[in-house]
C-alpha cells in the first residue's frame, strides 16, 4: 500500500470549500483504486488565523511541511487583511522557502463548457510561469513616507542560473507535447537588461531541443495572439509577473476561472510541491456553496500524476470531463449545480468504475 502524506492547506474564502471537495475526491480514488492512501494533516494557517496571532505560519511551520508529500492549498487572502500582506505571510514563505520555480498552469476548454472566445476549442495550452525570481523576488523598499519625494522601488530579479533553470524546464515539458512548440514571452524591446537576458538565455538553451520549435512574442502582442489565433500557441514560458497575467487571461477564456489548475513545482523533489487551483478568495461567493471546485479537482490531478499514480489521475480527468460534458456546471458556468452537486457527481463516476 502506498501511502501519500498531504498537507491540506485551506486557508481563505472559498478555499475551505474547494479544498473539502478535493479530499472527498481523493478519498473516493483511493478507495477506488485499493493500491494507494492519503495520510492528510490539516493547517489552520489563514487570515483568521493571522488576526489571532500575528502571523500566518508559526515559527517552524516550514520545517514540519517538509515532512510532507505534497501540499494542497486553497487560497489565501482576505478583506480583513491588505492583500500583500497574506501573500507574502502564507503563499509565498512556501512557495520560495521550498524553491518551487516552475509553476504550471494549463488551459484548455473542457467538454460541455462554453468559452467566451470564438474558436476557444482551440485552446490547448500550458503556461510555464518562473516562480522564484522577477518583479516577485521581494527587493525594493520605500523611503521618505508621507513626504512630496516619498520614493518606492520594486526591483525584478532575473539570475543566470533562475532564468536557465526555468527554460529548461518549459523546453522538457514541451518536448513531451505532440506539437512540440514553445514561445517565449518577455518585454525586451522595452526592458533591456533583465528581459535581453531572458531572450539570449532561451535561445541558449533552444540549443539542447532541436525538435522543439520555437518563436518569440512581446507580452503585449501575445494576449491578442491569445484571443485572435489561439491555435498557434502551445507551452509558453514567461516571468513570473507577466505569466502570472496571462495564465489568469488563459483561464477566463478556457470558460472561467473556476475551472483553472495550478502546480507549484521543485522539480528536483527536495521540497515538497504545492498544488492549488488559480481563482483565489472569491469573497463574493464564499459560504453561498456555488464555487466550483472543477480547478481544485484539476489541480489535484497535477498532484496526483507528481506523486507517481499516473492512473488515478487519468480517472479524475475523465470523471471532471464527463460531469462537464453532463452540464453539471455552477453559476461561472452558467449552471444551477453547487459545490456538493459536483463532488457528488464525480464521485459517483469514480466509484462506478466505467
Amino acid at each position: 500500500m502506498r501511502i501519500h502524506k498531504i498537507a491540506a492547506i485551506p486557508a481563505d474564502g472559498i478555499g475551505p470549500e474547494v479544498i473539502a471537495a478535493g479530499l472527498e475526491v481523493l478519498n473516493a480514488l483511493a478507495s477506488h483504486d485499493g493500491g494507494f492512501k492519503f495520510d492528510i494533516e490539516h493547517f489552520p494557517w489563514s487570515s483568521d488565523y493571522y488576526l489571532e496571532h500575528g502571523y500566518y505560519i508559526p515559527e517552524g511551520g516550514l520545517e514540519q511541511l517538509k515532512a510532507f508529500d505534497a501540499i494542497f492549498f486553497g487560497a489565501v487572502g482576505s478583506q480583513q487583511v491588505p492583500d500583500h500582506v497574506s501573500l507574502w505571510g502564507l503563499r509565498l514563505p512556501i512557495a520560495q522557502g521550498f524553491d518551487q520555480y516552475a509553476n504550471v498552469r494549463p488551459a484548455r476548454v473542457l467538454p460541455g463548457v462554453q468559452s467566451p472566445l470564438k474558436g476557444g476549442e482551440d485552446i490547448d495550452w500550458v503556461i510555464v510561469r518562473e516562480n522564484s525570481e522577477g518583479e516577485y523576488a521581494g527587493n525594493g523598499g520605500r523611503t521618505h513616507r508621507g513626504l512630496p519625494i516619498e520614493t518606492a522601488t520594486e526591483t525584478a530579479v532575473f539570475t543566470r542560473a533562475g532564468v536557465e533553470r526555468i527554460h529548461r524546464f518549459a523546453f522538457e515539458l514541451a518536448q513531451k507535447r505532440p506539437a512540440k512548440h514553445l514561445t517565449l514571452v518577455t518585454k525586451s524591446n522595452a526592458q533591456r537588461f533583465g528581459m535581453v537576458m531572458w531572450d539570449e538565455i532561451f535561445y541558449e538553451v533552444a540549443a539542447d531541443f532541436p525538435d522543439v520549435k520555437v518563436d518569440r512574442e512581446l507580452v503585449d502582442a501575445v494576449t491578442t495572439r491569445m484571443v485572435l489565433k489561439p491555435k498557434t500557441l502551445d507551452v509558453i514560458v514567461a516571468t513570473n509577473l507577466h505569466a502570472d497575467i496571462l495564465s489568469d487571461l488563459a483561464a477566463a477564456l478556457s470558460g472561467s476561472l473556476g475551472i483553472g489548475p495550478t502546480a507549484n513545482l521543485n522539480p528536483e523533489r527536495a521540497f515538497p510541491s504545492m498544488f492549488e487551483p488559480i481563482h483565489g478568495s472569491a469573497f463574493d461567493i464564499t459560504g453561498k456553496g456555488i464555487a466550483n471546485p472543477v480547478a481544485t479537482f484539476w489541480t489535484a490531478a497535477m498532484m496526483l500524476e507528481h506523486l507517481g499514480e499516473q492512473g488515478a489521475a487519468k480517472r479524475l480527468m475523465q470523471a471532471i470531463e464527463a460531469v462537464t460534458a453532463d452540464k453539471v456546471h455552477t453559476p461561472d458556468l452558467g449552471g444551477k449545480a453547487t459545490t456538493a452537486d459536483v463532488t457528488r457527481a464525480v464521485c459517483e463516476f469514480i466509484r462506478a468504475g466505467k
